[in-house]
């Protein structure tokens, strides 16, 4: 059997959230996902449009070319995700907003 993982497992990401606390403490506050499973990873999610996952994406200087574009939910919403390294973890940028509802018929 595995020996449980540990929260010192957790030190990278633990440590970045911690920099971009002090580092970004203006910006928007993301939702925050951290894992055992992945234990190098820190996910930042952005539930109320794309503005602050604009703004993080800046600030942790990603490319607009790193950014990958989808949609979800039977194409209701539109995802925006990005991933860079920041001090020692893989950070993850994730910004969903709704697709605004066409309205009319066919021209």
């Amino acid at each position: 059997m595995n020996e449980p993982l540990t929260l010192d497992a957790l030190a990278a990401p633990l440590r970045v959230l911690r920099l971009l606390a002090a580092d970004f403490g203006h910006l928007p506050a993301p939702d925050i996902d951290l894992s055992r499973i992945y234990p190098d990873r820190l996910t930042l999610r952005f539930h109320e449009g794309l503005n602050a996952f604009e703004a993080w994406r800046e600030a942790l200087a990603v490319p607009p070319e790193k950014v990958t574009h989808g949609v979800q939910g039977d194409g209701m919403t539109r995802v925006l995700k990005a991933t860079t390294d920041y001090a020692g973890a893989v950070v993850h940028l994730h910004g969903y907003t709704d697709v605004p509802a066409t309205h009319g018929g066919a021209a």
